[in-house]
């Protein structure tokens, strides 16, 4: 008797190993604008770090939005002095007839004219991270604010890169990941390294360097950096101005002049002047978990 067996075809999966990396409408283009997108531990920074990137930006007469991707919808507060309706329940209060809304219904003004917008996400254990950025960025395009728009920045959730929260990484530029001295927001990055390395492969998304935040040295990072081929892009140190802008819900660049604060806003802008004009990419290799935990600490 003949038996005829199919084999198994093994495709390999298209954004790296093991990937079920949600699919964006591939119609639903951001534009000419530059596209960043910041990643990194939990409670890092990144919404602060965001925030005032996108003022340093905004200084230098670019038009900026920042999207936040944040089920807390916190990442633009400094900006707004307000806590935004996410765009899932602007879309839920009109059972997502996106052509019911107005701009004003989802997009704030914030300080110095940078235009806000708070993806949020879906409740605790439900939904996809995904498919909240990808309605937002189709709703932006309905109402063609990405064609006024010089720079966009993702604010995006902790250092989760699953299929959902790396959204962002199809429509950014650059993935920025901002990350303190220490070895679990390093141990976080090299997570996050290995995300972007994975998507690289099939979209425009690069990686553009490393953040050091809240940190008075860089001794650490500089490590793994050097183990897995990336540099570092800016260094803000610990001031406690950092710390009091986030209680007065403003920017740096609203705080009152200190000598302190005077020099990190400095980094920003020099920052952001570079990432205008810049267009340096790091192919780094992530490490395995023992390697990071051998390659950090003190001798």
């Amino acid at each position: 008797m003949n038996l005829n067996i199919r084999m198994p075809i093994h495709r390999p999966p298209p954004d790296g190993e093991g990937s079920v990396q949600v699919k964006l409408d591939p119609n639903v283009k951001i534009g000419n604008a530059k596209v960043f997108a910041v990643y990194g531990k939990g409670g890092i920074g990144k919404s602060t770090t965001s925030s005032n990137l996108s003022v340093a930006f905004s200084m230098l007469g670019k038009r900026v939005l920042q999207i936040g991707c944040d089920p807390k919808h916190d990442s633009t507060f400094t900006l707004t002095k307000s806590l935004m309706p996410t765009v899932i329940d602007v879309l839920e209060s009109v059972n997502f007839h996106s052509e019911e809304l107005r701009v004003e219904d989802f997009v704030y003004r914030g300080y110095n004219g940078v235009m806000c917008v708070e993806a949020g996400g879906p409740p605790a254990g439900t939904g996809c991270g995904g498919y909240v950025v990808g309605q937002t960025v189709k709703l932006l395009k309905e109402h063609h604010l990405l064609d006024e728009t010089d720079v966009v920045i993702f604010d995006v959730l902790g250092d989760v890169v699953c299929g959902g929260f790396a959204a962002p990484l199809q429509h950014a530029e650059r993935a920025i990941v901002v990350a303190a001295n220490d070895f679990d927001s390093i141990f976080a990055m090299n997570r996050i390294v290995a995300a972007i390395k994975a998507k690289s492969k099939n979209y425009a998304v690069r990686l553009g360097g490393v953040i050091v935040n809240r940190s008075a040295g860089t001794d650490q990072v500089d490590r793994f950096n050097e183990a897995v081929g990336m540099q570092t892009i800016a260094h803000i140190r610990d001031v406690d101005d950092i710390r009091k802008s986030r209680l007065k819900k403003a920017t740096l660049f609203e705080m009152e002049s200190t000598p302190a604060l005077e020099q990190v806003k400095a980094e920003y802008m020099r920052l952001a002047a570079a990432l205008w004009t810049g267009d340096t990419e790091y192919n780094a290799t992530p490490l395995k978990d023992r390697e990071i935990f051998d390659l950090l600490g003190f001798d």
